[in-house]
């Protein structure tokens, strides 16, 4: 069981695992040393790739506590996060996309992690209808890639005219959205990246309907089929099914529960039949 039985994909310059980790649920635990503990195991499992956020923080921020866990850095992890939003003392989310704002939230991830620079940096933005131009904000970011800040940019929550706009200003190597097999509005967008050679990567693919509610329960009948016959839980088959829907989706499931961990590196080798990925699409 490996992480990189998933095989690989390349993000800019960085080579990783196609099973990676998201780390939003890992920071509500009052004890520090059990999500540092299901960090390490993940890197033990092969998992080289990382999403985090500065603004995923309860007991502990996500980012220090990667940093806890993981520093000095193997030369071949890949940390993702996200900036275009922050969270007050109170907990308040707030969006801020201005060229200082991101600066700030930069310079954060990169104070909480502990790093001199950051892989991979992704503009998160709330989606408007008609016009919503991310030129500005994008091009804020292009400018601290230009300093030697950021290594390489993606964007988050984004339809395919942000990726046409971004990508006229600088190299995009990934977009990440909410996508799972009962969420397919993304489909044209997971398409559109593939031919351009851009990783898509999913959120809540387990989670589903739930969001930040957790794992969701409501799983369809051909997944609660699937999964009864391969011995597998409906969680793991739809964690399998996102990593069938192209070799540039890469997946990073969260959690802060050790089993749960081993449980969703072990999607890594499942490799479904024809049949079965029709049945799950139907």
């Amino acid at each position: 069981m490996n992480a990189a039985d998933a095989g690989t994909w390349t993000l800019g310059d960085r080579v990783v695992n196609r099973l990676g980790f998201g780390s939003m649920r890992l920071t509500g635990n009052p004890d520090p040393q059990v999500p540092i503990g299901v960090l390490r195991r993940a890197t033990e499992l092969g998992v080289n790739h990382i999403d985090t956020a500065t603004y995923y923080f309860d007991a502990h921020y996500a980012t220090e506590l990667i940093r806890a866990a993981l520093s000095p850095y193997p030369d071949n992890l890949v940390i993702t996060t996200k900036v275009g939003f922050f969270r007050d003392d109170a907990g308040d989310w707030h969006e801020d996309r201005s060229v200082q704002g991101l600066r700030e939230q930069v310079e954060d991830n990169l104070r909480r992690l502990g790093r001199d620079h950051l892989d991979v940096v992704n503009l998160r933005i709330i989606k408007r209808p008609g016009r919503d131009s991310i030129a500005e904000s994008f091009g804020a970011l292009a400018d601290l890639r230009a300093e030697g800040l950021i290594r390489h940019l993606g964007i988050s929550n984004v339809r395919v005219d942000h990726l046409d706009e971004a990508q006229a200003i600088a190299p995009v190597v990934c977009v990440q959205n909410n996508y799972a097999i009962d969420n397919r509005a993304d489909d044209e967008l997971l398409r559109v990246c593939g031919s351009r050679g851009v990783a898509y990567v999913p959120f809540f693919a387990i989670a589903g309907s739930a969001r930040e509610g957790g794992a969701t329960t409501d799983h369809s009948e051909a997944v609660a089929a699937v999964a009864a016959e391969r011995h597998l839980s409906p969680h793991q088959v739809r964690l399998a099914w996102t990593l069938h829907q192209g070799d540039h989706v890469l997946a990073i499931p969260g959690t802060s529960d050790p089993a749960h961990l081993e449980q969703n590196v072990a999607v890594a080798g499942i490799r479904f039949t024809d049949a079965e990925l029709a049945r799950l699409a139907g």
